[in-house]
């Protein structure tokens, strides 16, 4: 393989694409960066899957620990952060090994960002109090409306996502879709994207046993520290850790929050297959119980190329 390429692993949580870059990395002059948009986060180390001290130690790791719990983060800082370290790790001749479990960070470091309309928090804040107020589903109705194609990639769920689309077309006139099909760019050709997926429930048998290992491994402790800290709305948000929060504020027993967090977390990877799915040059492997096996199909895949 020529030296100095990014090889990005995407694919769902608990699929393997951690331990698949290991294994990658004992193979080629390798640095893993990784495309979390929630191990940006200090202080957020079990929930977010972030690998050891000592497994960063052996490899060079990045996109993590990029700011403090406090702060709000997006897409476009984690790019102008992680893209002149990818540009840097290609120059030393070694390859940029990236483990992709968000899609819209991903999207952005391959094409950058749709530059949408300044936002109008006047707009924003009567749309997030419709959203409080008639529920978020009544606000991903009305951008069906407006943009069904923004309404179709957004969850309903997603209610920043929603009220932003709206707010751009509140603001322009124009739905958000049409903004980002105007300033599309193609994406990088020169990064290989492999996908790693593997039976469903197969797939959720490991997740549900990662969340069970966190949750007897200190995360919870992790989690009520952080719940005393004034976090951002991002980080108060992240999967697993609200529904940690809630529980601490009596707001759910022990076996339904546990139960809500991987429900909510198989859900999540579901949305990330569907993500992922759609992007453009994406080869999928079968993620298999060695790391090192998938790693060496993968390789051989590269050399054949």
């Amino acid at each position: 393989m020529q030296a100095g390429g990014v090889l990005v692993l995407a694919g769902p949580t608990g699929i393997g694409k951690s331990e698949t870059a290991l294994a990658l990395a004992g193979e080629i002059p390798a640095e893993i960066v990784a495309v979390d948009s929630m191990q940006v986060y200090r202080g957020m180390e079990i929930g977010t899957g972030k690998p050891s001290e000592e497994t960063r130690r052996g490899v060079p790791h990045h996109g993590m620990d990029l700011a403090d719990p406090e702060e709000e983060f997006d897409a476009v800082r984690y790019a102008e952060a992680v893209s002149p370290v990818i540009e840097e790790i290609r120059r030393r001749g070694r390859w940029a090994v990236l483990t992709a479990g968000c899609g819209l960070y991903l999207r952005v470091l391959r094409q950058g960002i749709c530059e949408a309309p300044g936002r109008d928090p006047e707009v924003r804040a009567r749309l997030l109090e419709q959203a409080s107020r008639e529920g978020a589903a009544a606000l991903h109705t009305r951008l069906a409306e407006v943009d069904p194609a923004a309404a179709r990639r957004i969850h309903p769920s997603d209610v920043r996502r929603v009220a932003r689309a709206l707010e751009v077309f509140e603001v322009t006139g124009r739905p958000l879709t049409r903004w980002h099909q105007d300033q599309e760019i193609p994406p990088r050709e020169d990064w290989r994207m492999i996908g790693l997926d593997c039976d469903r429930q197969r797939l959720y048998g490991k997740i549900e046993q990662r969340i069970d290992g966190w949750l007897a491994g200190g995360w919870i402790e992790e989690a009520r520290a952080l719940a005393e800290r004034p976090l951002s709305r991002t980080a108060r948000e992240a999967l697993g850790y609200r529904e940690l929060f809630a529980h601490f504020e009596g707001r759910a027993d022990w076996a339904s929050t546990r139960e809500l967090i991987h429900r909510n977390t198989r859900r999540y990877a579901k949305r990330q297959l569907s993500w992922f799915r759609h992007e453009a040059g994406v080869e999928w492997t079968a993620a298999q119980s060695d790391p090192a096996a998938v790693a060496r199909e993968i390789l051989a895949k590269a050399q054949a190329a």
